[in-house]
């Protein structure tokens, strides 16, 4: 029998045992647990996050680099190429992510060895930056000892700090100091700010324009001693037209504009890309803009460049083919410019200064010309004639009698006259109004009486009236006061807008206007609206105006793309067709066939009955066309003050049975002489007209309807290029 100190000894080491094992349990436990852990978490990060460290490593050693291609080409109806690409020799630069400031400065010192590179484009904050890096001390040493130290004892992180302190630094280095700079130091400095415009990875043009086939070969023979450096082939933008319509595009050392550097860079662009920034070059940037190749630069850890591996080949931009024919669109302008120099030259013209001419085909609205000029003077001071295309839908004027042919259509629709419906034409006194008149018939209370026809073929201003009082619910009365209200206005301008007066064309080109209506018209100005002389317009919407008349009342979208092509595969040739512009139906206005044709027989009268205001300028011509004249007595508002002044416009179509097109001529301001008005519109309509009769001949002559060389001449003349 044990003791009972022997049964306490042995039921303490049982109960060792027993906290021992509870241990070792809740040990081996814990270990479970951990591994457990250990293996979910693994799992977690090689299973759920596996794809995101890839993607990381990628970022880290897979860069991806897009490289440029070059623009797409813009070419005529005919395929003359109007903008093209001119191959240039280009050296560039492209930095390692390793790659350190003093290491980039070493090259570009061993690169203006080679190369002549201009300095002009240097900032004096580039100077400024370029001197603390060459000389840091010297440079520290012009901040004073107690600024520094209150700069590095303040608050702020060290990145702010060092803001600080550079800034009183550059405001040390003064032009004086600056001045140290050496001519062949500022050279460098050409040199490395264009080294350091863009990212890591990512090619930056060093020079291209201006580069010399001795700098070329100098540079390729020596790139084994210049880390990052090489010699490609670049390429710059050439015109063989200075039709301004075509727009511009940036060089590489404009990149991308400020204004448009989000926009772009969300669509994966480089700040260093040409972009289109006017007219077409703008309007069909995503299509003229090419794909870029993309290559990926393996870098190890230490950001050396290992490998490079081609991701993605490049594809040169699509070719634009436009609507527009250059050897008429050469002819036109031709024609303008004469008309417009010559009428310079002649009394009172002293406002004088643009002239438009628009031309499209009513059927499916294409532009087959977009003639705009104006007047200025050369380094000589000599009188000369620029380029103004795109003020044809960006510059609005009064049209005066030119929209009457809507004004006869809006009464129809209205309910308010009828088809041949005869009114009187008498000067009209309408209270508090200055008397209207129409041109032939000035005389008080001599009356005329004529149907539609004839008002439209004699330009009756009254006629026009008489249907604007009606749509107010009144009727003429000598010398009595009419009631217009607010919706009487906004009724007339809802119903020129259906024929593209008032209201945006839709043409496929940036910047478009829409005229000007006066808000504030009251009373008797809803009789100026009628006759053309109050809302202003734009020439391009003149001309769809008067196309959607010839085309039976439907209105037609203008535009001057007619085909989006594939990039040429010789080079020579066009490539096949992407995409062609179909025509788009905007409206149909809100008249009968009837009542159409009344109005386009009216018009066909203005060129051939004894009393047409036209038939002195088409009453012989070869062809069937119908059209209108228009004169708006205007203000021309000028710094020297405000002054009376005519413009002139003129509308039409041709042939009159199956039209192929409808134009359009406005002369803003061309004298400031009622009395001596020459018909300077209709002669450039007639001169116009007959030019595209006669090279539509020309051509069936020759039985050529093909598309022609790409490469030829935008003209019959050599063109001179300008490389933007």
């Amino acid at each position: 029998m044990k003791s009972p100190q022997n049964r306490r000894t042995a039921q303490a080491g049982e109960k060792i045992k027993s906290d021992s094992a509870f241990r070792l349990s809740i040990l081996f436990f814990s270990v479970f647990l951990l591994f457990a852990l250990l293996i979910f978490r693994l799992g977690y990060l090689q299973i759920v996050k596996g794809e995101d460290f890839v993607r990381a490593i990628e970022r880290r050693e897979e860069v991806a680099v897009d490289t440029g291609v070059p623009r797409g080409r813009i070419f005529d109806s005919e395929g003359r190429v109007l903008v093209d690409n001119q191959p240039l020799n280009a050296i560039t630069y492209t930095a390692m992510q390793s790659t350190g400031r003093q290491e980039m400065l070493e090259t570009a010192s061993k690169l203006a060895a080679l190369i002549d590179q201009p300095a002009a484009k240097v900032t004096r904050r580039d100077k400024q930056d370029f001197y603390i890096l060459l000389y840091p001390e010297k440079a520290k040493a012009l901040v004073p000892e107690e600024q520094a130290n209150a700069i590095w004892a303040g608050e702020g992180t060290e990145g702010e700090k060092q803001r600080q302190a550079d800034q009183l630094m550059r405001e040390g280095l003064t032009e004086e100091v600056l001045a140290e700079l050496t001519a062949d130091q500022l050279e460098v400095l050409a040199i490395y700010r264009e080294m350091t415009s863009g990212y890591a990875l990512s090619p930056q043009i060093i020079k291209s324009e201006g580069l010399t086939t001795e700098e070329f070969a100098q540079v390729s023979e020596r790139l084994a001693e210049l880390p990052g450096v090489s010699t490609v082939t670049d390429w710059s933008r050439e015109k063989a037209s200075d039709l301004t319509v075509l727009g511009s595009t940036t060089s590489p050392e404009e990149g991308i504009p400020a204004s448009s550097l989000d926009y772009f860079l969300a669509r994966g662009y480089s700040r260093n890309d040409r972009v289109g920034t006017s007219f077409l070059e703008q309007q069909y940037e995503s299509v003229l803009q090419g794909q870029k190749s993309v290559v990926k630069k393996v870098t190890d850890a230490r950001g050396s460049v290992v490998d490079t591996v081609a991701v993605k080949e490049g594809q040169a931009g699509k070719d634009l083919v436009l609507s527009i024919d250059s050897e008429l669109q050469n002819e036109l302008e031709q024609i303008v410019t004469d008309k417009l120099l010559e009428l310079k030259k002649g009394p009172n013209s002293e406002l004088l200064q643009d002239a438009y001419l628009v031309m499209m085909n009513p059927q499916t609205g294409e532009v087959l010309s977009l003639v705009g000029k104006r007047l200025g003077e050369d380094e000589n001071g000599e009188p000369t004639v620029y380029d103004y295309a795109f003020g044809t839908f960006t510059s609005a004027y009064e049209m005066g009698s030119a929209v009457k042919g809507a004004m006869v259509l809006t009464g129809y629709s209205e309910g308010v006259l009828d088809v041949g419906e005869v009114l009187i034409d008498e000067p009209m006194q309408i209270k508090s109004t200055e008397k209207i008149s129409s041109v032939f018939n000035r005389k008080m209370f001599n009356q005329i009486p004529m149907n539609d026809k004839e008002a439209l073929a004699r330009s009756s201003n009254i006629y026009m009236a008489k249907i604007a009082l009606r749509l107010t619910g009144s009727e003429y009365v000598y010398n009595q006061g009419i009631q217009v209200m607010p919706e009487d206005f906004r009724q007339l301008r809802n119903s020129f807008a259906q024929f593209g007066l008032g209201v945006k064309t839709g043409i496929d080109l940036p910047g478009e206007g829409d005229g000007l209506s006066n808000e504030n018209a009251t009373g008797g100005t809803l009789l100026y609206q009628a006759i053309g002389q109050l809302d202003t317009y734009t020439p391009l919407q003149l001309a769809q105006y008067i196309s959607t008349i010839a085309n039976d009342g439907y209105r037609m979208e203008p535009h001057v793309v007619k085909e989006i092509r594939s990039p040429s595969i010789d080079g020579e040739s066009l490539g096949p067709i992407e995409t062609v512009i179909q025509p788009k139906v905007l409206n149909r206005i809100d008249n009968t066939p009837e009542e159409i044709n009344q109005v386009k027989e009216g018009m066909r009268m203005a060129y051939t009955s004894p009393q047409g205001t036209a038939v002195r300028y088409f009453g012989d011509a070869p062809y069937t066309a119908a059209g209108k004249t228009g004169t708006a007595q205007v203000t021309y508002y000028g710094e020297s003050g405000n002054r009376p002044s005519l413009t002139l416009t003129h509308v039409g179509f041709a042939p009159y049975e199956n039209p192929e097109i409808a134009y359009a001529v406005v002369v803003p301001y061309i004298t400031t002489d009622f009395d001596y008005v020459i018909g300077a519109n209709s002669q450039i309509a007639r001169a116009a007209v007959d030019t595209y009769f006669e090279l539509k001949q020309e051509e069936t002559d020759e039985g050529s309807t093909a598309i022609k060389p790409p490469y030829e001449p935008a003209s019959r003349e050599s063109a001179e290029t300008t490389a933007e």
